[in-house]
């Protein structure tokens, strides 16, 4: 049964046009509610019990697992997708004469990963350029990609889709190639985990870090990681004592020990936790496995049908159906026509959409509605 509109379950004002989930997601009700019941239960502390530390972050990992389709153990709380990426390529080893690849453009906290691994190992980082000429440049930017991974890959980086305009790429293919050459495949899944179905077993990811604040639709500063078992014997961040084997029990935290949980809990953040965001990201996880991806990233390709075939009418600039996801999309601005002034006008009209890179990017969800599609058609003529 497809999805239809799910304003009602939000607190957005009926004059504001939100296209912008991208940038951040509204809170829905029941995760504010959540998040206002975690932070009363501070009122009492002693209502909470070592168990009340670990069941709820149980929960979530099992949620995000079937959001993801991995096994809860090998999932990790983040604080955000910087604090995963980077957790990801201090564990990849490196020598001179290898490489990680990324894409052009790609998200800031993926390159400084990036970097910072390349001054350790005394490695390089090798960027596939966007392609030059038309607009539609998936096919061929996926292919050059491909090409760009070889024997000195050590690894590929990159978002599940591209943040500044939606471009798809192509995991299971990456994913393959990554495995044919011995490659650590880690994806920034933060512009698509929620809103497109994402298979970290099929695309062979190794990593897969996500922010919650975005097409999750969980509070800021909370995340989830799913690192493969390739990861479960490598070294966290920091040294959380709560990650440790004999966490559970209060009273032999002082029997230090070097055993972790099994799987990627050694890679959860300290104080992972949080009895306020915790149960606001479980929740939203929640509802996302009811609404499921497949289906809002159907609703999200309804609404916006016709604001797609307005805009390759009038001489707007875009991607390909087949490499252009339906929740979030940039188009290019026809020569005559001045971004500053177009954004000061969708901001006088209350139209949230973004800027990024040379993209104007709309980024639609199950909150949308056509009025609000109606409302950008109406103030780009």
């Amino acid at each position: 049964m497809s999805l239809s509109s799910q304003k009602h379950l939000f607190q957005l004002p009926d004059d504001v046009h939100y296209l912008n989930c991208a940038y951040m997601s509204p809170l829905l009700k029941s995760v504010e509610e959540a998040g206002l019941r975690g932070l009363q239960r501070k009122r009492n502390p002693a209502a909470l019990t070592p168990a009340d530390f670990f069941s709820e972050t149980e929960a979530v990992k099992a949620k995000f697992g079937q959001l993801v389709n991995g096994p809860a153990a090998q999932m990790a709380v983040i604080p955000s997708a910087s604090y995963g990426l980077s957790t990801a390529m201090a564990n990849v080893p490196g020598h001179s004469g290898q490489h990680a690849v990324t894409v052009a453009d790609e998200f800031p906290s993926g390159v400084y990963a990036i970097h910072d691994w390349c001054r350790r190992n005394g490695t390089t980082m090798l960027t596939v350029p966007t392609p030059q000429g038309a607009v539609a440049k998936g096919a061929e930017w996926n292919r050059h990609l491909l090409e760009a991974i070889n024997a000195d890959t050590a690894a590929v980086l990159i978002s599940s889709i591209h943040w500044t305009n939606g471009t798809i790429f192509d995991l299971e293919a990456i994913g393959r190639r990554c495995k044919e050459v011995g490659a650590v495949f880690i994806v920034d899944g933060t512009q698509s985990v929620g809103a497109k179905p994402i298979d970290v077993q099929a695309a062979q990811i190794d990593a897969l870090v996500v922010a919650a604040y975005k097409w999750m639709m969980g509070p800021y500063s909370i995340g989830m990681a799913y690192y493969s078992p390739y990861f479960n014997n490598g070294f966290p961040l920091e040294n959380s004592w709560m990650t440790r084997a004999n966490a559970h029990d209060f009273t032999s935290l002082t029997n230090y020990t070097d055993a972790y949980f099994p799987g990627a809990a050694r890679y959860d953040m300290g104080e992972f936790s949080n009895f306020m965001l915790m149960p606001m990201l479980d929740a939203a996880l929640s509802q996302l496995l009811e609404w499921e991806p497949a289906r809002i990233q159907d609703y999200a390709g309804r609404l916006t049908a016709p604001l797609i075939d307005r805009l390759l009418a009038h001489g707007f600039g875009l991607e390909d159906p087949d490499w252009r996801a339906q929740h979030l999309f940039g188009f290019q601005l026809p020569p005559h026509m001045d971004k500053t002034a177009l954004m000061q006008l969708l901001q006088s009209k209350k139209i949230y959409v973004s800027t990024r890179g040379s993209a104007i990017r709309v980024s639609a969800h199950a909150f949308n509605t056509q009025d609000d599609v109606e409302a950008l058609m109406v103030a780009l003529e």
